[in-house]
């Protein structure tokens, strides 16, 4: 995908501006995620460099062309690398968001959120923590 692998010196002022302000935020986060393309966003940042993260499918080789000190892992839902975590495509990010609520409330958080969203998918519980 074209658009994902563009990179800040590809984008407008106020583009960079935004990207440049998320950088910042990140850094004293205690949690910073994205979804699917997302990551190229995170990586364009350094947040990913030598951490484990993935993307959507198609865009697996091109994250890992872009940004080789990315650990692209491949075949995952999402990969949780403790303050970063990073999904696949747009459903995965739905698992990644349960498995989030997971880690910080509890699976009972988790399944009720499931549940009122009538996602039963389960894979928030399933998918292997994919870390360094």
């Amino acid at each position: 995908m074209a658009a994902a692998a563009a990179t800040l010196s590809d984008s407008t002022p106020a583009a960079r501006g935004t990207l440049t302000r998320s950088a910042a935020r990140a850094a004293i986060a205690g949690l910073t995620t994205s979804v699917c393309t997302g990551a190229f966003l995170l990586a364009e940042t350094g947040l990913l460099d030598g951490r484990p993260a993935t993307t959507h499918w198609e865009d697996l080789d091109d994250l890992a062309a872009a940004y080789p000190r990315v650990l692209v892992r491949r075949e995952v839902a999402w990969v949780d690398d403790g303050d970063v975590v990073t999904s696949a495509g747009i459903s995965a990010g739905i698992d990644m968001s349960l498995h989030v609520v997971a880690r910080l409330l509890g699976e009972e958080w988790a399944s009720a959120t499931a549940l009122q969203m009538e996602y039963s998918a389960g894979e928030f519980r399933a998918a292997p923590r994919a870390g360094r």
